[in-house]
């Protein structure tokens, strides 16, 4: 079932080429950031381009609990007047932060080392989601935690009142737990030092120095060292989010399975850290180019063309690219479906605690399409079957994972027989113009029960 209403079943079909522009929605990750350092700011931040899908609407319901005035001017432009570091007020309702890891994850590293009390719950997808790795650092600090077993919402976090600077090497790349500590040292007086041993996406060191942060990241043997000094005082800024990688990755992938499709996905951000994806499929023969190649608000931005290419070929992903494309393995694995020969992926473990176990998600809908995967606890392996040649024809479960039902959504816009996802309703947590946008193009993408 949806986390917010009954479910909703979609299929989708193979039907003509898809055209035109696919505008898909602001960055979800910059947004997160952009509400959460604004409310930890001085004055008014003016953000455009905010995503408006639930995640982030949750975020700023959150900030707002905070303390900080959170205002929708429409047309995606949003103004937060936020109250400083340190500045929170303790909310008197439990925060909910419905899907999002993301959402939940970064606001306990915000309010860690505030001396208050907060409780924190979601839905039933994010409830179920260990919290531990984010909790354990941010007890260094001197931050409490109490939650269900294995350390899951609701959960109860009492602020460090006499917070002290940390030292913390992250066990496994990942950006949010990074955050979360980075996001914590705001309030710790001295020197807070995250050290990650393999780069994840760093819009918050980006955004935390586009705020007035004293930050500083050095590349040493032990590896990629950020310190921040604690107890700035943030200044507002005016902020354009570019465009969502992690969501283009559908009208894209969706093109070049469709044939005869050209598809531009404008002002897409290019984070060397978020876009791995793109260079996988440029090596996998993907007609994908960038165009109009730029920078904006300190990001790397660029037009996507994506044409059909039905010459893919399955090739192995470098490890070491997994942390710059973890959420888009689940379209990529129904891209290689369709490739000739085996597109191998390792180093991808986190995506066995996303929104759902995606690499067990993802490989069961594939088998009942008709496609061979292998997998590991770290690994998997689709053998594709070539354009042409993938059955389809199979209702899939979404696990209220966003990603799991686009991905089967993009897939049955090239299988033999429609493909059908038993609940479409989380996509509206990251993306949630999906269904006008994809149909916009071209695609037969349809509520099953209409």
């Amino acid at each position: 079932m949806s986390s917010h209403g009954d479910p909703i079943p979609m299929t989708s079909r193979k039907g003509g080429p898809l055209k035109g522009e696919a505008l898909v929605p602001g960055d979800k990750s910059i947004s997160h950031r952009s509400l959460i350092l604004g409310a930890m700011a001085v004055g008014e931040t003016r953000i455009s381009g905010l995503l408006e899908g639930d995640d982030v609407l949750d975020t700023g319901r959150a900030m707002e609990a905070f303390g900080a005035e959170v205002i929708n001017h429409g047309g995606g432009e949003w103004s937060v007047h936020g109250v400083g570091v340190g500045g929170f007020s303790e909310p008197d309702q439990v925060i909910d932060c419905g899907n999002s890891g993301t959402g939940v994850r970064l606001i306990m590293g915000a309010v860690a080392t505030s001396d208050m009390t907060v409780t924190f719950t979601g839905d039933a997808s994010l409830n179920s989601r260990p919290m531990g790795r984010v909790t354990d650092p941010l007890a260094l600090f001197g931050t409490q935690s109490v939650g269900r077993t294995g350390g899951r919402l609701p959960m109860t976090l009492v602020g460090a009142a006499a917070p002290v600077p940390v030292r913390y090497v992250v066990p496994v790349p990942s950006a949010q737990v990074k955050s979360a500590v980075l996001l914590a040292g705001l309030n710790a007086p001295g020197q807070t030092v995250v050290i990650e041993q393999e780069a994840t996406r760093d819009h918050t060191e980006r955004m935390l120095v586009g705020f007035g942060a004293e930050l500083t990241v050095e590349e040493t043997d032990e590896g990629r060292v950020i310190t921040l000094t604690g107890q700035p005082e943030l200044q507002p800024q005016t902020i354009a989010v570019p465009r969502d990688p992690s969501s283009a990755a559908f009208p894209v992938c969706a093109a070049l399975l469709s044939e005869g499709s050209d598809v531009l996905v404008p002002n897409i951000g290019l984070n060397p850290t978020r876009a791995g994806l793109f260079y996988t499929l440029q090596e996998m023969g993907a007609d994908l180019t960038f165009e109009n190649m730029r920078e904006e608000g300190g990001e790397p931005v660029a037009d996507l063309r994506a044409r059909y290419s039905p010459d893919m070929k399955g090739i192995e992903v470098p490890p070491a690219r997994a942390a710059s494309m973890i959420d888009e393995y689940p379209v990529l694995s129904v891209v290689a479906a369709f490739a000739e020969g085996q597109t191998v992926m390792r180093g991808v473990k986190e995506l066995r605690v996303k929104e759902s176990d995606r690499i067990d998600a993802m490989a069961q809908g594939l088998r009942a399409a008709g496609v061979e995967v292998d997998e590991g606890e770290d690994w998997w392996i689709v053998t594709g079957r070539g354009f042409g040649h993938v059955p389809g024809g199979v209702t899939v479960e979404s696990r209220l994972d966003h990603r799991i039902a686009m991905s089967f959504m993009v897939m049955g816009l090239a299988t033999e027989a429609p493909m059908t996802v038993d609940d479409g309703g989380p996509i509206t947590t990251s993306f949630p113009i999906f269904e006008p946008l994809m149909t916009g193009l071209g695609a037969a993408i349809l509520r099953a029960n209409r």
